[in-house]
């Protein structure tokens, strides 16, 4: 018997609502099958368990951030600009994809140990060597001082990654000045000459960011 067309997906937008507004562990079946209207064996019947429910969550989460950060690496080309450009698409999922963000950055703690989790494993070390790839260039080339690429990949593209837990969407600072903010903030660190300025103007790195999260 055919699956009910969209009923996969919609089963997981109101996982991954619950989980982050509440977290993994006081998200269940039947609340999720009250919320949308159906029984908790249908979302057995799409997904099985609930860890395989947050392994789709955290899998698609990755593989949309990598193909986007391809996107971007392909449109940009010197180091500065590219760790720029990276940080606004980091920022602005917190703001534009919530939801997504919030589940997969509370719940990273999973990704440690979890046999199911093993694939997205793969695809977030993925994504950090792909960072740590673009600070390693900029050392090499002279626009980033020298020392540990991976150490600092970890630390300013982490703090980036904890906004879930002061970003208020209703603030007083929109997503544009906390990304020019955080690019001003970890150039700081980077730059091997602090006077020199990025090619591209933060508008310009913002609105080409914007193009390549469209698709």
């Amino acid at each position: 018997m055919a699956k009910p067309p969209g009923r996969r997906d919609e089963i997981l937008a109101a996982f991954i609502r619950s989980v982050a507004e509440r977290g993994y562990e006081r998200t269940n079946f039947g609340d999720i099958a009250a919320e949308l209207g159906m029984s908790k064996g249908t979302i057995v019947h799409h997904f099985g368990t609930k860890d395989q429910l947050l392994r789709e969550l955290q899998e698609r989460y990755m593989r949309q951030r990598l193909d986007e950060a391809r996107r971007i690496l392909a449109a940009v080309e010197s180091p500065a600009d590219r760790v720029a450009a990276l940080i606004y698409a980091a920022v602005f999922y917190q703001a534009y994809h919530r939801d997504e963000a919030v589940a997969f950055q509370r719940e990273i703690v999973h990704l440690r140990d979890s046999p199911v989790l093993e694939d997205a494993r793969k695809l977030r070390a993925e994504y950090s060597e792909l960072v740590t790839a673009v600070v390693r260039d900029g050392m090499a080339d002279g626009t980033f001082r020298p020392g540990d690429a991976d150490l600092m990949s970890l630390m300013f593209y982490g703090s980036v990654q904890w906004m879930w837990t002061w970003y208020n969407p209703d603030g007083r600072v929109g997503p544009e000045d906390i990304a020019a903010q955080q690019v001003d903030l970890v150039m700081g660190g980077l730059l091997a000459d602090h006077e020199r300025q990025r090619r591209t103007p933060n508008a310009e790195i913002s609105a080409l960011v914007r193009r390549c999260l469209a698709g």
